[in-house]
Formats: structure tokens, C-alpha cells, sequence
């Protein structure tokens, strides 16, 4: 699903979606509450999602979409600003790209993100990182109703899932944490699910902001 305020950049996607990367566009929103709406309806396997919308804005849509689980969201913006990376991925986004990306890297962003990986574009990645050491990042991770998760699990990791946490700390993909632990891609996904479960999270991203609060507690 596509969810941005301009028809001209809506059908630019469509394009670049449909002809290049074989996907179906189920539908199209040019704003944040339709975005909603429609993603209850639809149920799209990613969203592609504005920030800067007419009414409710990206960020209020996504943290909607996310708590109720209806939908993957890649947040596609033009604005490279601090405020609007972190708040994408405090209210649970998937992932963050600039729209100057390119149309190989915007359906290989959109493939990952629909195999349950996370993507940040790499203008952002290093302020990201920065910013965990700063303790200026993202912070908490919320959850439904706009509360914060803890650093802490509700319940234990296990050993297994401890390492599966610190790989997605790197931002490493289900295939690499393959290959890192030697478990097949679907054990992968398996644990973390149970990750994401334990923290009380939404995104691989919201699990890297948590793994890396607990490792500067």
C-alpha cells in the first residue's frame, strides 16, 4: 500500500513497484487516517509510508498501523531530519529511506522488509548509530497506547535469543544471522518473533533501539 499526500509520486511508486519489482499495489492513501482506514481493510504486507501528510502525519499513522499489527511499514520521505528518523522508529516502522533512492534499492527495500529484515538508509545509519552512543538516539521503543517498553524482557531471554537480539543490535538480516549462528532462516524468524514478543516490540528496529538501551544501562 501506498500512503502519501502527492498522486504524482503515489503513481512514480506504483511504477517502479509494479513494473520493476512484480508487486501488487492493493491500494493508495493520501493521508494518514485514510492510511488507517485502508490498512485495516487491505491488510498489505508493507506500507509504504510518507511523514509529512495533511490531518494524521506518517509518524501517527505508522504508530497505528504498528500497534495493531496490520501491515510492515517503510517509511519514504524527502525530509533527512533527526526528528522524523527517530519518531519513525519509535512508533514501530520497519524501515526509513529517502526518496532520491534509487528504484533497484527501493524494491530490494521493500522485498526485505516484506521477509520480516529491517532497512535504514545508509544517510541515516550513521547518525543512528551515533546518536545510540550519545544517548541522544531514539530511546525507548513505544508500544500500543504510546507507552515506553523497558530495557528489561517481561520474561528471560534464552541464550539462543540473547545472540539473536545482538544480531539484530547490528542490523543484521535473517540471512546473515543464519549464517552467524548456523540455524537455518526459518529458526530464525522464529526466535525472533519470540524476541520481538519478550521485549514488547513491533520491529527489528525497536528490538536494536532496546538491545542497545540495555547495553548502555
Amino acid at each position: 500500500m501506498l500512503a502519501d499526500d502527492h498522486a504524482a509520486i503515489r503513481s512514480g511508486l506504483r511504477m517502479i513497484l509494479e513494473t520493476v519489482g512484480g508487486f501488487q499495489v492493493a491500494g493508495e492513501a493520501a493521508d494518514g487516517a485514510t492510511a488507517v482506514t485502508m490498512a485495516r481493510a487491505l491488510r498489505p504486507d508493507v506500507t509504504l509510508m510518507d511523514i509529512r501528510m495533511p490531518g494524521t502525519d506518517g509518524i501517527a499513522a505508522t504508530a497505528a498501523i504498528a500497534d495493531e499489527q496490520l501491515s510492515s511499514v517503510l517509511v519514504l520521505t524527502t525530509f533527512d531530519i533527526d526528528e522524523y528518523v527517530f519518531g519513525a522508529l519509535r512508533a514501530g516502522a520497519a524501515g526509513f529511506l529517502l526518496k532520491s533512492v534509487e528504484p533497484g534499492e527501493l524494491v530490494r527495500a521493500v522485498k526485505s522488509v516484506a521477509d520480516g529484515d529491517s532497512v535504514l538508509s545508509p544517510e541515516v545509519t550513521g547518525r543512528l548509530i551515533a546518536a545510540f552512543v550519545s544517548g541522544a538516539g531514539p530511546g525507548r521503543a513505544r508500544t500500543g497506547a504510546g507507552r515506553e517498553t523497558p530495557a528489561i524482557p517481561a520474561e528471560p531471554l534464552t541464550s539462543r535469543e540473547e545472540a539473536v537480539l545482538a544480531c539484530l543490535g547490528e542490523g543484521l538480516s535473517n540471512h546473515q544471522i543464519s549464517r552467524r549462528l548456523g540455524i537455518a532462516e526459518t529458526t530464525v524468524k522464529t526466535h525472533v518473533s519470540r524476541v520481538l514478543a519478550k521485549l514488547g516490540v513491533q520491529s527489528r528496529v525497536q528490538a536494536a533501539i532496546a538491545f542497545h538501551g540495555r547495553a548502555g544501562n
